[in-house]
């Protein structure tokens, strides 16, 4: 990464909006894993960022030429209660850098030691947290899903204290950018109107360019988010802590913490382990996405209008589009899932009777959608007499639609992944690595979901649910 590389404009913001510092150097950092397709999109050297003097910089042991490290200032409603400072507590931005398309892009190391914005803690990354995202940001990128990327994993050769001592690691975050809802909040806590106008210029002119008003802003942010939890829903992500400081005002997946990949459809599903009362479970995700669209409408109140009134008029009227554009994209990619590419009534129906069946059936949501357009199915029922009702009404409707077979086929092939993060591999995964030093389960792993729509024949045990002895009931945050 030389000095020609970065282009940092959100270290052209007052020096209230982060903190400047360095990364903490570590002891014997060694290259875990590096994303050459993603450093060749970002305009970077894959051979220099392997090098050793590379992998100083993403390990946090060498300050890259042109870099401005910062960590940023944020709030946040976590779990619904206010925090009015967070911040960046073990993550550091390096810098930003233009890539190939032209997209401003961050690069953030992710355990690069205490900051300001610490609160006694030690600014590290455990190994096992840094491999989960690793994995997972890149099957979702994979998936069609907006998200953050993973560039790197680096071992520090430092341990990290814990309910255990656990090898430590520095992951390599890109990002469209690490503003959140609660970066937002952060100003709003302190009736600083100048540095919300000033934040919502700058999203403005790197996110939402064609956004003229502060409520098309809003209106922007708002659909952003309804479409990108439809498609978390249509793959059965569960994303685990929906706090509005892991919000992204981009639109972008961000912060994965213990989220995980639901396998028996239940809206009711929870994995986190700190999330005890199920309010981020599966089927919450979008109540909770519109209730932190609502907190980011709160915070943009002054800069609607003088009129406080006028002012919740104007975002009242942006919030309530909400519903019905997650209701729009949810609907169509169900459709999608199903073979259905023209909108008929009582196709909304006909796709909820489905999702019904796999609830009472507790059937493996993944495999029966792909099964589904292959026309094999029913077997995955014991006592498949509510599919077979189902499927009755299912190819009565199929037999409406312009396409034959073959291409409705092809095209719910790439509705419908045969592969995806399923959490007993990824624990698997971290456990060889965490406990034996095998990363090969982990690159393994990383290969298959790298196409997730194919068929890999070598690879088929991937696509299987696991057995009940396999069964992950609880993931845990990475902090």
């Amino acid at each position: 990464m030389a000095s020609h590389t970065f282009d940092n404009s959100y270290a052209r913001l007052p020096d209230r909006f982060y903190a400047r510092l360095p990364p903490t150097p570590v002891a014997a950092p060694r290259l875990i894993k590096l994303n050459r397709p993603l450093a060749h999109q970002l305009g970077l050297d894959p051979d220099m960022l392997a090098s050793p003097e590379g992998v100083d910089m993403l390990a946090g042991n060498r300050v890259a030429e042109g870099s401005e490290p910062i960590a940023l200032a944020y709030a946040g409603h976590q779990f619904g209660n206010f925090v009015p400072q967070l911040g960046d507590g073990r993550a550091i931005l390096l810098g930003e850098v233009v890539d190939l398309g032209g997209v401003r892009r961050d690069i953030q190391l992710k355990g690069a030691g205490p900051t300001p914005f610490s609160r006694r803690g030690d600014g590290r990354a455990a190994l096992g947290p840094v491999l989960r995202e690793y994995i997972i940001s890149e099957a979702m990128a994979a998936l069609g899903i907006p998200t953050t990327r993973s560039l790197a994993a680096v071992l520090t050769g430092d341990p990290v204290y814990r309910e255990t001592v656990l090898p430590g690691a520095v992951l390599t975050r890109v990002a469209s950018s690490h503003i959140r809802v609660g970066t937002f909040q952060f100003f709003a806590a302190r009736s600083d109107t100048e540095g919300l106008k000033l934040l919502a210029d700058h999203v403005i002119a790197r996110h939402y360019p064609d956004a003229s008003t502060y409520k098309e802003l809003y209106e922007r942010v708002i659909a952003r988010q309804a479409e990108l939890v439809a498609k978390w829903l249509l793959v059965g992500f569960i994303h685990g802590v929906m706090n509005t400081d892991n919000v992204s005002i981009a639109g972008e997946t961000i912060d994965y913490g213990p989220c995980a990949f639901m396998d028996a459809f239940n809206p009711a599903t929870v994995f986190s382990s700190i999330d005890q009362y199920g309010r981020y479970a599966y089927g919450k995700q979008p109540e909770i996405a519109g209730w932190n669209m609502a907190r980011f409408g709160e915070t943009l109140l002054p800069l609607l209008s003088e009129d406080r009134e006028a002012a919740l008029a104007q975002a009242n009227e942006a919030l309530s589009t909400f519903s019905d554009r997650f209701s729009t994209a949810w609907q169509a990619g169900l459709g999608r899932k199903i073979g259905l590419f023209t909108e008929r009534e009582g196709d909304a129906e006909l796709t909820q009777a489905l999702l019904k069946i796999l609830t009472d059936h507790g059937t493996d949501y993944t495999l029966a959608f792909r099964r589904l357009g292959e026309g094999d199915a029913r077997g995955l029922f014991e006592e498949p007499a509510d599919f077979d009702a189902w499927s009755a009404r299912w190819r009565e409707r199929l037999a409406l639609e312009p396409q034959d077979e073959a291409a409705r086929r092809a095209a719910m092939r790439l509705a419908n992944p045969a592969y995806i993060p399923r959490n007993h591999r990824v624990e698997a995964a971290i456990t060889a690595a965490v406990e034996h030093e095998d990363f090969t389960p982990f690159e393994e792993l990383n290969a298959v979901l790298a196409k997730p729509f194919e068929e890999q024949p070598a690879f088929a045990a991937y696509a299987e649910p696991p057995g009940p002895e396999q069964r992950v009931f609880r993931t845990f945050c990475g902090t």
